[in-house]
């Protein structure tokens, strides 16, 4: 359907899409999703907190608004940009780090008190990437840091509530998507077009689709234990049907040692 490459991602988010990420999410929804976060993560005054992938950085600029050290990593330089471009504006501390959410730098080993993946960036890779991305999220931390890892591209959260097309607008966007789910491969392929006056684009995509349980497997794997599984940031407990995955683990004392228990 989509003929998208492997590294689709890479290029995916500038331009018309980079403007349509920054328009499509309310404010308060940053709020309500920062708050989960302190909570989730048991921030304390002056954590050191990773935010990866962190997009246009709204969750990493509120955060760091409310007294934290926030380091976010993204691919996207428009992305990035956007983020540097209101933390310089509004006198915000943030490191900005353009690079791969998989290749996170060897001095950040057990440098952060912790970490999380907001969005729908986990599946973007095979299976391969996606542990190699949990892997290193895994070494960044401290013993006993928390790590808070969203998608909504789980089979509980997507399949019931599949749709083969989307079509809204949003700062003066329209975004609109083709969607198909392949269960022999277990990818769902997409192709998502933005336009604006007589701009247009189009772009192929395709996330990988995991269970609620795999998605744990692979973070015991990583080294993370005790789980807390949420459907929303509201903080009601996963369940089939639930829009996204909000999971939450803690590092075990050295990364790779820990059980899917």
């Amino acid at each position: 359907m989509t003929g998208a490459r492997p590294d689709w991602w890479n290029g995916f988010f500038d331009g018309l899409m980079a403007d349509f990420w920054r328009e499509v999410i309310p404010p308060q929804a940053t709020s309500s999703e920062v708050a989960f976060l302190e909570k989730a993560l048991r921030l304390v005054p002056g954590a050191c907190v990773l935010d990866v992938p962190c997009g246009h950085g709204r969750h990493a600029l509120e955060l760091a608004r409310r007294g934290f050290h926030v380091t976010g990593v993204d691919l996207s330089a428009d992305l990035l940009g956007a983020a540097r471009k209101t933390s310089a504006r509004d006198g915000i501390a943030v490191e900005w780090v353009l690079r791969d959410m998989r290749d996170l730098p060897a001095p950040w080993s057990d440098a952060f008190d912790a970490a999380y993946c907001l969005g729908n960036a986990f599946g973007y890779f095979d299976d391969a990437g996606n542990q190699a991305f949990l892997d290193a999220v895994a070494r960044t931390l401290r013993p006993g840091g928390r790590f808070v890892l969203e998608s909504g591209w789980v089979a509980e959260s997507l399949l019931p509530q599949f749709r083969p097309s989307l079509d809204m607008k949003a700062g003066g966007i329209r975004f609109q998507a083709q969607n198909r789910y392949d269960p022999a491969s277990g990818w769902v392929e997409n192709v998502f077009t933005a336009s604006r006056g007589n701009e247009k684009t189009s772009r192929p995509a395709r996330h990988r689709l995991y269970i609620c349980r795999q998605v744990l497997e692979m973070l015991a794997r990583a080294g993370f234990v005790d789980f807390e599984l949420f459907g929303s940031p509201a903080g009601e407990p996963y369940a089939l049907g639930s829009p996204r995955l909000l999971a939450v683990a803690t590092r075990a004392q050295a990364a790779g040692s820990g059980s899917s228990g």
